[in-house]
């Protein structure tokens, strides 16, 4: 837990990009929704994001991701990710 590796397949996961020497990743697009969620949101309170996610979460996530001066360019990766995703049809 912590890495981009699926702990149960120890692969690498999918959903992940560089970003200024780190790496942002994600297990699915639920917790890709509550990175989103939370990075775009401008006043942070302690409420849920995403119903049922655990606030723990979020509180352990690294500085550059919480910081406001990053939200615009991690948004892009965000949605630069999210269109790697095949959709139904």
């Amino acid at each position: 837990m912590g890495s981009p590796i699926d702990p149960d397949f120890q692969r690498p996961l999918w959903l992940q990009a560089s970003y200024c020497g780190n790496v942002l990743w994600a297990y699915n697009l639920r917790h890709l929704d509550l990175l989103e969620a939370y990075v775009q949101a401008k006043l942070r309170e302690r409420g849920e994001l995403v119903p049922g996610a655990p606030m723990s979460l979020v509180e352990r996530l690294p500085t550059w991701l919480k910081a406001a001066k990053n939200r615009a360019e991690i948004l892009r990766t965000i949605k630069r990710l999210r269109s790697t995703v095949p959709t139904a049809g």
